[in-house]
């Protein structure tokens, strides 16, 4: 692709501005590791939502996008839409509690939730398991999609793409080992910016390639009766519900994602009740209300606002380049050969910042489990703020090198995708009820995480079972969540409850209402809770309707559809002034406190 002097600007100046925030928030990040970790738990709502959103809009978000509708169609998007009902949950069940806890990441809530040398074990093993192989897997899945990008943009090969993505890298890890959170919170809001204008751009210049909306449906439908006749797919491939018999989307595995995703996987972004980076911008928040506000805003954002920008761009790029070995590339190929010269160095600078955005907030992430969960710990206990600091910095660098090395071996993003649900699979039910049910202790999680990922890993292996196979897929969830349910229920009821000093303790911290906790709360009567209740879930299922009316009337206004859209459209905002009206009528105390 050539690049004009414009162009090269426009790049130049993105990166000039990252490195300008970066050396802005350099004194405020020194200062301490609550400040470089957590910003001094002083973040507005907007800047913590948008942060999360940025987060999760990386630059292999749109290659991934573009290989499931290749594949599966606009409902091969329901990987990752079956998470609405869980990010609503966090919203609305979980967000204050974390608020309330004071922790500095997630895994540290451990040894406030239980005691002892279980909860010790627990909170040093997830601190190296997330922080060192997942973290570095979801680092490698986003250098691949930077690779893939630059190899089709410059014409280099992957070494070279992978030298240049270690420079990037580099200049990430730079700026956010110079400035801590308040620099990736920062970047992340003018880097959102530039991403969503670009993506949207792109999607209007690929539809007109295709020649409008209506040449795009009617090409597209000549595609679905080309796979029909081939004895492949059934149904529509602008269907946003699979057809029954779907090669591509099979029911079994449509009825997975809605019935089992969602509830009963770890999965970075969407854990079940909150966890990874979207639990330490809740901490970072001003208070509840903010966290709380902080965490609606960034579903709504992520699941309702950005997807149709990249669909569009998935579905033109079937007509434009049909049969592509590699169909994630598809959206960079558009964008070569469509897009205007004048914008292109812009789109590289959306893609970088889709890169970097994300980049920055797995390295501090995963260096705030390492540093303060383990190395702090159970190493160095008694080091002052400065020594953490730099501790943190150096395992930001190490992290980075590690990532490089696994990106090398790495091919499919969507297959990595696949492949952490399904060892996360079964996990996400004892996350949800450690909140709620006294009677969880250290063990239950433990056995829950052991269990999911040796029942996953044996049928992959001995059982043959490949999770980048629909049925397969499908199953592998639907065995690992029923073994592991079975076993961390059987190993809490086997092991004895955590003390009842440390349940009471738990409990005036986090107060997380009387339902399942009635024998603790006996002990504690001064402890005045305000149950999640009814209200709650009235607005769980509210957000859950403002979301998916709000995602599907936008998609089928854009196909076409304005009398369904403008109902499904009115729907979902019904849904938002449900969420409004109940919490304006309870007040914010009641919410919050």
């Amino acid at each position: 692709m050539q690049l004009t002097y414009l162009d090269w600007c426009w790049i130049a100046l993105y990166f000039a501005g990252n490195a300008a925030v970066g050396l802005y928030y350099r004194s405020r990040a020194g200062k301490s590791v609550n400040e470089f970790f957590l910003s001094g738990r002083n973040v507005p709502w907007w800047l913590a939502g948008t942060s999360m959103v940025a987060t999760t809009f990386a630059a292999d978000t749109p290659l991934a996008v573009t290989g499931m509708v290749a594949r599966g169609g606009i409902a091969g998007n329901w990987l990752w839409w079956s998470f609405v009902a869980s990010g609503m949950l966090t919203v609305f069940f979980y967000a204050r509690l974390w608020r309330r806890c004071g922790v500095m990441t997630d895994i540290e809530f451990t040894e406030i939730r239980y005691a002892g040398k279980p909860a010790a074990f627990l909170r040093g093993f997830r601190a190296l398991y997330l922080g060192i192989p997942v973290n570095c897997i979801i680092l490698g899945w986003v250098n691949l999609a930077m690779v893939k990008i630059l190899m089709l943009v410059l014409g280099v090969t992957r070494v070279q793409a992978l030298l240049i993505v270690l420079g990037l890298i580099a200049l990430t890890s730079f700026i956010s080992t110079l400035s801590g959170l308040w620099g990736v919170l920062v970047t992340d809001l003018f880097q959102f910016v530039i991403k969503m204008t670009m993506v949207i751009v792109l999607a209007v210049v690929a539809v007109q390639a295709v020649g409008g909306m209506g040449a795009l449906k009617v090409k597209l439908a000549a595609i679905d009766a080309a796979r029909a006749a081939a004895g492949g797919s059934h149904g529509s491939v602008l269907n946003f519900i699979p057809d029954m018999n779907s090669a591509y989307m099979p029911m079994i595995t449509f009825l997975v994602y809605i019935s089992l995703n969602w509830w009963a996987t770890w999965y970075p972004g969407a854990e079940p009740g909150g966890g990874g980076y979207i639990a330490q911008r809740m901490f970072s928040a001003k208070d509840e209300k903010n966290s709380l506000l902080a965490t609606l805003w960034f579903n709504i954002a992520h699941f309702a606002i950005r997807p149709w920008p990249w669909i569009l761009v998935a579905l033109a790029s079937l007509v434009l380049f049909p049969g592509l070995q590699d169909p994630e590339t598809g959206y960079v190929r558009v964008m070569i050969a469509y897009l205007p010269a004048s914008l292109r160095g812009m789109m590289l600078a959306a893609f970088a910042a889709a890169y970097m955005s994300t980049i920055a907030t797995q390295l501090n992430w995963g260096a705030s489990y390492i540093v303060n969960d383990f190395y702090r710990r159970f190493i160095h206990r008694q080091a002052s703020d400065r020594h953490y600091v730099r501790v943190s910095q150096w395992t930001t660098v190490l992290l980075t090198v590690v990532s490089a090395v696994i990106t090398f071996y790495m091919t499919s993003i969507s297959g990595a995708w696949k492949l952490l649900i399904v060892t996360g699979a079964g996990t996400g039910l004892v996350l949800l009820l450690r909140w709620y049910w006294w009677r969880i202790n250290a063990w239950s999680e433990v056995s829950a995480m052991i269990c999911a990922f040796v029942t996953s890993l044996s049928l992959q292996t001995a059982g043959g079972l490949d999770s980048d196979k629909p049925v397969d897929f499908a199953w592998i969830m639907i065995v690992t969540v029923a073994v592991t349910t079975v076993v961390w229920l059987a190993v809490t009821f086997l092991t004895p409850p955590e003390s009842a000093a440390t349940l009471v303790k738990f409990y005036h911290r986090a107060r997380p209402g009387v339902a399942g906790w009635k024998p603790i709360a006996r002990l504690a009567p001064d402890v005045k809770c305000q149950a999640a209740g009814w209200r709650s879930a009235l607005d769980w299922i509210s957000g859950c309707v403002l979301i998916y009316g709000v995602l599907f009337g936008v998609g089928k206004l854009l196909l076409g559809s304005t009398g369904l859209g403008m109902a499904l459209l009115a729907l979902g905002l019904a849904g938002g002034a449900v969420i409004y009206w109940d919490l304006s009528r309870r007040g914010w105390s009641s919410v919050v406190e």
